[in-house]
């Protein structure tokens, strides 16, 4: 796989992924993070912007790009296994950027990990590795075949599952998080399907108080990812 961007870069070289091969332009490979490829570490390709473009598919390459192993996903049940864990639940979301940025947010909040569908949703691609700006190299990521089994499994293991849905009667502000949580968000424009939503506890809803009907489905996660990691985290902790 090819990932770019500086934090991406950056971020797979801390990760546990192998990164084999970095291509950069001579700005930047002037970086100071990068000193261990100049001093041979790692392999160092000085190339042209526009050669960096037709190596990874994007103009957004900030001047880097290089060669990674393939991402390795978790299983639904090793996060699941995590004491007090904080999981998001992913149901159909198909946006690379939305996936991304929901990566960056649950891993800077403290998330266990998230979970996606194997089929009908966005994998770590590329694309997700520069939208979580290198979040993803950090964060556990399983892929699970049919979500609703998921969250049974959760519920098993006597976690609370939790659904965002606009209508909800009850808000986020009123549900104690402490304990383990797995949140559930579901895709731009639908929401969660219906029998995910059944297969939930509980559904939240996040206060609107503007014009607007709704939040993206980036923003809504990292609404409730921090209402349950000051629950979870408290300061000092």
């Amino acid at each position: 796989m090819i990932v770019y961007g500086r934090n991406p870069v950056r971020e797979a070289l801390c990760g546990p992924r192998e990164v084999r091969r970095i291509w950069a332009t001579g700005n930047a490979a002037r970086e100071s993070w990068l000193a261990g490829a100049r001093d041979g570490t790692l392999k160092l390709t000085l190339e042209s912007a526009a050669r960096l473009q037709e190596l990874c598919g994007s103009p957004s390459h900030q001047g880097l790009c290089a060669d990674v192993s393939e991402f390795r996903y978790v299983s639904g049940t090793d996060l699941l296994s995590a004491s007090e864990p904080l999981i998001v639940a992913l149901d159909q979301v198909q946006d690379p950027q939305n996936l991304g940025s929901v990566c960056r947010t649950a891993e800077c909040a403290g998330a266990t990990g998230l979970v996606v569908l194997e089929r009908r949703s966005a994998a770590v691609t590329a694309a997700v590795c520069k939208a979580s700006a290198g979040a993803v190299e950090h964060l556990p990521v399983a892929r699970v075949r049919n979500l609703v089994d998921f969250l049974e499994e959760a519920k098993t293991s006597s976690l609370w599952c939790y659904g965002a849905e606009a209508n909800a009667v009850s808000t986020y502000e009123e549900v104690d998080f402490r304990g383990g949580v797995v949140l559930v968000l579901g895709s731009e424009g639908r929401g969660l399907r219906p029998r995910v939503a059944a297969a939930c506890d509980l559904l939240l809803r996040i206060p609107l108080h503007g014009s607007v009907e709704s939040l993206s489905v980036a923003s809504a996660a990292a609404v409730l990812l921090y209402a349950a990691s000051r629950q979870l985290y408290p300061a000092g902790s």
